[in-house]
């Protein structure tokens, strides 16, 4: 299928865009590979150091200098479900090594938080800045300059996108993203979230919601709501980095140690010192970071890659906006009903065809660029397919899907849930910022309401309790920035709005905080920049305002007469309580120099 004109139009766009800055990138990336890794170069006493505890064969292989080296870069930690069963793999990554004539190493751990540990406390204050920190935590385990490819192990919020800024820093180096998959499914995220409500209706209590919460979290695996560590897995996948099929197969099954056994093949096979030689840095051009638009689109995928993505692209030399996102989302349909767009968890819609399926769909109709250079080394047509396993125990491709097995899951294009994705653009005189709307109703999509002004959402939630929002009104939560605490995302609202909500009052969220991919029913207008603390206008908001947003036309205003707005002072909020705590003090440079949610809210 030819691909979609606007689809083309955009991607122009972003090339023209990127060129004082991809151009360089390439040139360097070219420079680091014809230097060729530096254990080829070492001294004695240097290489020496590099193979100290390795395996008698590992030491015997590295000494000679000519086969491949695979450095592994991992996230493990057996706090987070999602990334406990990562224990095994470097083990399996190096015996597989060894049996295909290379090596591995473990060149590096980086940090993983949860999200779902923080989420509400002081803790979450870390979550973004972790995406910077773990670039460079991953930059130092491959500054050893041992390796002729990377392996990274790593699944949640932000680590994905911080391994991806370090993959491309060493642009040079194949990279190869290693899931572990989503946990398998117990209670739905939907009884979970109408427990959630309940609690904060009063109507059950801590014994009953921790009982609830730990049917739904219950064992090693990703959650399996369609949040940012999902969202992750499908970006790695519709742009090239995971092996085709491999996302969503769950932990600890002969499928998943099989798929990790291949890509450790792949991972040899496409160093230089073979015949295809696929740097990261190639892999992820300007198609590519389109197509992961487009995927995100059409999955309603996480908010939280309009943060990601821009700094992913960043550290390729492109430079991709929201502008891009918006004009992608009009084009590119809703095929994907998960939760919290749905009632599906990722282990339905991987039943339902999951990301071949969509695959198939989106280049079927132009909407994705089929000729990228990807791991699998075919494109995404390769993307079509489904692996399973042989009889021998290894993978085997073969054609996926034609059909969707449950189109309340996962619609073809003919049958789209919406002409439009799920994600957003507000600007007006508010400045900017983005919703993601694939999980609010249409009556609920157009909120005009009085201003109720928070500082903290411990503040919101106090009032909630304390009976003073039971009328229309739009939550202006604000000094949420990355300059002012880190962005956190503020999780304590949406059961608390959706309260309000199911009460007939029509309220919305509206904030420079970010609320992720598991933004629900309640429309919330977020990543607002500029922030308050840089004196935005959100500053300039008093209480009782009457504010619009209007999603479907991609509006937020304030109905105040310009000329009064404009010479209002900008209130500022006394931020030292943020300044220390839970490891906070070692984040004051992280925060001072932090770029605009628009630029990726990150210092790199």
């Amino acid at each position: 299928m030819t691909l979609e004109a606007r689809i083309g139009e955009v991607t122009e766009r972003i090339v023209k865009r990127s060129r004082p800055e991809r151009q360089p990138y390439l040139d360097r990336l070219r420079q680091a590979a014809e230097k060729k890794p530096n254990r080829t170069r070492l001294g004695c006493s240097n290489l020496a150091h590099a193979f100290a505890g390795c395996a008698a064969h590992d030491k015997a292989m590295l000494k000679g200098g000519v086969a491949p080296n695979i450095g592994i870069i991992t996230a493990y930690n057996d706090m987070l479900s999602a990334h406990q069963p990562y224990e095994r793999f470097p083990e399996m990554i190096r015996e597989t090594a060894r049996a295909a004539g290379g090596t591995a190493q473990v060149a590096g751990g980086v940090p993983a938080m949860c999200d779902g540990v923080t989420q509400g406390y002081e803790g979450m204050e870390l979550s973004l800045f972790s995406r910077d920190t773990i670039a460079m935590a991953a930059g130092i385990g491959l500054s050893h300059d041992m390796f002729d490819a990377a392996m990274f192990l790593g699944i949640c919020d932000k680590i994905v996108p911080g391994l991806m800024i370090a993959a491309l820093t060493f642009g040079h180096l194949p990279a190869v993203f290693v899931p572990a998959g989503p946990m398998p499914t117990d209670m739905s995220n939907t009884e979970r979230a109408r427990t959630r409500q309940l609690f904060a209706e009063g109507k059950i209590d801590e014994a009953e919601l921790l009982e609830a919460e730990s049917a739904s979290y219950h064992s090693p695996g990703t959650c399996t709501f369609y949040g940012t560590a999902n969202s992750n897995q499908m970006l790695m996948e519709i742009m090239g980095m995971h092996l085709p099929g491999a996302s969503f197969v769950n932990p600890n099954t002969p499928l998943r140690d099989a798929l990790t056994r291949a890509a450790t093949n792949r991972a040899l096979a496409i160093t230089a010192l073979g015949n295809d030689y696929t740097p990261v840095g190639e892999v992820i051009d300007q198609r590519a970071i389109v197509n992961g638009v487009v995927g995100l689109n059409a999955t309603g995928g996480s908010t939280n890659h309009t943060l990601h993505l821009i700094a992913i692209a960043r550290a390729a030399g492109i430079a991709l906006t929201w502008d891009d996102f918006a004009d992608l989302s009009e084009i590119v349909p809703l095929l994907a009903r998960v939760y919290p767009n749905g009632t599906a968890d990722v282990n339905h819609f991987h039943r339902a065809g999951g990301m071949q399926f969509l695959i198939r769909e989106l280049l079927a109709d132009g909407l994705l660029h089929g000729d990228v250079r990807t791991i699998a080394g075919k494109g995404l047509d390769a993307y079509r397919q489904v692996p399973k396993l042989a009889a021998d125990g290894s993978v085997i491709w073969s054609d996926g899907p034609t059909e969707s097995g449950d189109e309340k899951v996962l619609a073809p294009i003919a049958k789209a849930y919406s002409p439009e994705g799920g994600l957003k653009l507000l600007a007006g005189n508010l400045g900017r910022a983005v919703i993601k709307i694939s999980a609010v109703k249409p009556q609920h999509q157009v909120v005009e309401a009085p201003a109720k002004i928070f500082h903290t959402q411990e503040a919101l939630d106090m009032a909630f309790k304390g009976g003073e929002l039971n009328r229309d009104f739009i939550a202006v939560v604000r000094f949420q920035g990355p300059r002012a605490n880190g962005m956190p995302e503020l999780h304590k609202l949406p059961p608390t709005l959706g309260v309000l909500q199911d009460r007939g009052h029509k309220v919305a969220l509206l904030t420079d905080g970010r609320m992720s991919g598991a933004s629900g029913k309640v429309p919330a207008a977020i990543h607002m920049t500029p922030e308050a603390v840089d004196g935005g206008p959100i500053a300039r908001l008093r209480e009782g305002d009457m504010i619009r947003l209007d999603a479907p036309a991609g509006k937020l205003e304030v109905l105040v007469d310009a000329a009064t707005f404009a010479a209002r002072e900008p209130v500022t909020a006394d931020l030292s309580g943020n300044d220390y705590g839970v490891g906070r003090e070692l984040f004051r440079m992280f925060r001072a120099n932090a770029r605009p949610a628009e630029m990726g809210a990150g210092v790199l």
